[in-house]
């Protein structure tokens, strides 16, 4: 059973979208969405070696959403149906342009959240179609009993990168000794004043970045 890695999302495949909002004086926004990535996240603690291509597709993908929102509207229904409240404001997808969409399987940890227990999860890469090369476009026109061979117009690559995180510098910091009296912890010389002093420390990511990269052709740069 798989679970989709969202591009932007279960563990969290990655995908924040937001580029622009422009919000007018009737309560619409329009946002600008980046649909096109190569790179989804997956937890460190997967298994690279089950990285599996599944399937290839056309599609089509919105580059906008708009929302409405009538404050109005929106209270009256709350008071009226509770429940409808959940669909207030409206949100709709917009400018929808064709893309190509490849899917890959893999190996990870159990979610917490998952009853089931699936350790089998999914993660999407999406082009334009003149990031691929016109031989890899006529391979997604194929029978899908061909799609097999769409895999060799793709290589994955996964690397781990570093994040900041901030760290106890003991070089610079006091400690005072002290035992456990009672579950409390009290000090053996009650003059002492500890002094704690933080660093930013480089450490290994909790995921890890794998980018689908077409073997012909050029990805825009406009990502």
């Amino acid at each position: 059973m798989f679970r989709n890695f969202i591009n932007a999302t279960a563990f969290g495949v990655i995908l924040c979208n937001g580029l622009f909002s422009a919000v007018r004086a009737d309560g619409t926004q329009t946002q600008d969405l980046r649909p096109f990535t190569n790179v989804a996240y997956i937890p460190a603690s997967s298994d690279l070696s089950t990285i599996r291509f599944e399937k290839a597709r056309a599609v089509m993908v919105s580059t906008k959403i708009r929302t409405t929102t009538d404050e109005k509207y929106c209270t009256e229904l709350a008071f009226r149906d509770p429940g409808g409240s959940a669909f207030c404001p409206s949100t709709v997808a917009e400018s929808r342009v064709a893309a190509y969409e490849v899917t890959y399987s893999f190996n990870g940890p159990r979610m917490t959240s998952d009853e089931g227990g699936a350790t089998r999860f999914t993660f999407h890469a999406y082009f334009r179609p003149e990031d691929l090369s016109q031989e890899a476009r006529k391979a997604f026109s194929a029978p899908k009993r061909n799609q097999a061979n769409i895999a060799e117009y793709f290589k994955v690559n996964t690397y781990k990168e570093t994040v900041s995180r901030a760290a106890i510098d003991n070089s610079q910091s006091k400690f005072c000794e002290g035992d456990f009296v009672d579950g409390n912890w009290t000090r053996k010389d009650s003059r002492c004043a500890e002094r704690i002093r933080y660093k930013t420390v480089s450490v290994p990511s909790d995921y890890l970045s794998v980018s689908v990269d077409p073997l012909a052709g050029v990805l825009s740069a406009k990502r």
